[in-house]
Parts: C-alpha cells; structure tokens; sequence
C-alpha cells in the first residue's frame, strides 16, 4: 500500500502520458536526484573519479547500445569502436576551436559517431542476426585499425596516445585536464548523463521508437503497415552512436585524461553488451542497473573479501568477477531474457498490493 495508484486521477492527456505519471515514482525521483547533488560534498575524490563518473558514462553507452539493440532488435558488437569515433572527434574538435565550451564539443562530437554508425548500418537493411553482429565486429576491427594508423587523428603525437587538454567553461572553471577537479567532472558528465537520457526516453515513447520495436517484433509486418525500414534502422543506428559517441568523449576527456587505442578495444564493446544484457533489453533504467553492477562488482569484492578475512590479488578479483558476470548472464537468459530491469518492475508491481496476495 506504499505505492498504489488508487486516488491518483489524470484529467488531462499531458498528466496521463507523462514520463513518471505515478506520484511515488516522482518523490522517488527527486530523492535519486538530491542523492546525486549531495554525493560530491560528502563523498571522497577517489569515490567520485573511480566509481560514480565511470559509471554514469558507462550507463550512457549502454543506453545506446540499448536503442540499437533492445529497441530495435539489431545486434552490435561495436559500441567500442564508436565510442572512440566520439573520443577521437572530441579531440580534434578541441585542437581545431580551443576557446569553444568542451561540453558543446562533446555533445557535437556524438555527430561524427552517428554519421560512422549509419555507414556500417546499411548492411543492416540486408542482413540481421549473427551476420549483422559479423558486420558489426569489422566496423569494430576496422576503426581500432584506424586509431592506430592515422597519426592525424592524434595529433601526431609520438607515443600515439590521446592526451586531453586544460579547458575552461562557464566562467573560468576548470573543466578537464589534470587540474579540473573530481567534483566539477562529476557534475558535469551528471549533467550530460541525465538531459541525454529524458531526450531519448521521449523519443523511445514517440513515433520514432514505436517505429524501432515494430522493426524488431516483426519487420515484414512493420512495412506492410507503412513503416519504412531505411528509415527505422538506419535512425536507430544513428542515435545509438551518437549516445555512444557522447560517451566515448566523456571517458577521455571527463574519465580517463589520456588513452591509447586499446581502451576502445572489443573488451569495451563486450562489456558494454554485458551491462545491457544483464539489466535489461529493451528498457533505460536497466542499462543503469546493468552498468552499476558490472562495474561496481569488482569494487565492491575488493572491499568486501578482506573484511572477510579473505586475501585476494587484484587479478583474482578480476576473474571472480568475470566468472560471477558469466554464470548471471546464462542465468538471466534462462530464467529472466529481460534482465535486473523485469525484477525491478515485479517488486513495483508487489508493492502495489501489498500487503495484500491480489490485485
């Protein structure tokens, strides 16, 4: 009875269709959102740069890859190709307009990894399945070939490495670089993080969207109906880039401070599929569920085992962590196809009854 529905009445079509038309669902909300704000002031510099921003770009990446493939129904395996299209881009973008707001050039970055992702989404119109995801791993190999091979990308820098430069915004604060400090980053990214995820949560709940599941449920049903496959897909792999695009910039240049190539390997691409099936196809709030367990795994067996009394190397934590990712993915697609996002939902929907057994 703490969260029912029963007295809440929709007069008008806007409260009706709102994004969180339940009264809960909004305290709820606020209380997620002033946790948020009020995490940098308590919490340390290290909590912030190694867990809370990681995380939330994460979460971004796996929303894109999210509306590629839980929405669409188009298989990716690469997301981490196209996060470095946006980091590379970033990092031009930079050299070519220092005095221009680096969180305007990392949204714009998101472009140049939308126009990559509707070039290798044209097979897409022909092929589905496993040979779509083959395709997708060439794109993969093939821009990791890139990075590596064009000097011009990296500025011709000799160790071949992208180094993130000082930028200032809003005023003169300092907001990447290895004087911004963690709490500006944090805000920052949270910023991006969450006006990114309400566009495309109404563009899921838009005609668009529909589109993208019509597409994935049944496409020869959906272009009898008048939707036109060029359009559907190829939208789909667009948006789904650009998200990755956007937060492939903010993992260098909010996250990381200087990368290689190798960050951008299919390792990132396979974890990023990981997140998204793990906290749920086809739903937003379980790529957050999904990136906040995959990484936050491995951080919290590396406090939790030596307060056990268990004394574990780093490599240890990581393959127990790989093992436990693994084992949960076979369970989850067994047990539950939609992810920590389908136990998130049945808990809502006990606590509408209780403490009663019926609707």
């Amino acid at each position: 009875m703490l969260y029912r529905e029963s007295g809440q009445y929709k007069t008008s079509y806007i409260s009706d269709q709102s994004i969180f038309p339940i009264r809960e669902d909004r305290i709820g909300i606020a209380i997620i959102g002033l946790i948020a704000l009020a995490i940098p002031f308590v919490a340390s510099d290290f909590f912030l740069n190694a867990i809370m921003t990681p995380f939330l770009i994460l979460a971004l990446a796996a929303i894109g890859l999210n509306i590629l493939t839980g929405y669409a129904g188009q298989l990716s395996l690469g997301t981490g190709a196209f996060m470095g299209v946006g980091a590379y881009s970033c990092y031009k973008l930079t050299t070519i307009f220092p005095d221009v707001n680096i969180i305007i050039l990392v949204l714009l970055s998101g472009i140049f990894s939308a126009g990559i992702g509707v070039i290798f989404g044209l097979p897409s119109l022909r092929i589905k399945g496993l040979y779509l995801a083959v395709t997708t791993l060439a794109a993969q190999f093939f821009l990791e070939w890139c990075f590596i091979r064009i000097p011009w990308l990296y500025n011709y820098n000799s160790s071949g490495a992208i180094e993130v430069p000082e930028r200032r915004g809003f005023g003169d604060i300092i907001l990447t670089g290895p004087s911004a400090s963690a709490m500006t980053q944090y805000f920052a990214v949270l910023g991006i993080v969450v006006v990114v995820t309400l566009a495309v949560k109404n563009i899921v709940r838009g005609r668009i969207g529909r589109q993208w599941m019509m597409i994935r449920d049944m496409d020869i049903a959906a272009e009898l109906m008048g939707v036109r496959p060029l359009t559907a897909k190829l939208s789909a792999f667009a948006v789904s880039s650009y998200l990755c695009g956007v937060a492939g910039a903010m993992f260098i240049f909010f996250y990381l401070g200087a990368a290689e190539p190798s960050a951008f390997s299919i390792t990132l691409s396979f974890q990023i599929l990981f997140m998204v099936i793990l906290g749920g196809l086809g739903s937003l709030v379980g790529s957050y569920f999904g990136a906040a367990f995959i990484w936050g795994l491995p951080i919290m067996l590396r406090a939790v085992l030596p307060a056990m009394g268990i004394d574990i190397g780093a490599e240890t934590v990581f393959h127990i962590a790989t093992m436990v990712v693994g084992a949960l993915i076979i369970f989850f697609l067994i047990v539950e196809p939609h992810g920590l996002a389908r136990l998130w939902s049945l808990g809502k929907e006990k606590l509408r009854v209780w403490p009663f057994p019926y609707g």
